[in-house]
């Protein structure tokens, strides 16, 4: 996934169909500067991480 795709999501508070890892997530926040996006598992909001945008997989 790119940056500006990435944005676009957290801006529109969309429910996307993203994936990291296999895993489906929601993405809080994109950290242009580090290229980076918080995340977490929709089945474990707790469960909070920093990952590479291009690591994201828009199914």
């Amino acid at each position: 996934m790119n940056i500006q795709r990435a944005k676009e999501i957290v801006d529109s508070g969309e429910l996307a169909n993203i994936s990291f890892n296999g895993q489906r997530i929601y993405i809080q926040h994109v950290d242009e500067k580090n290229k980076t996006a918080r995340i977490y598992p929709l089945d474990d909001p707790e469960d909070e991480k920093d990952v590479p945008i291009d690591q994201l997989i828009e199914n």
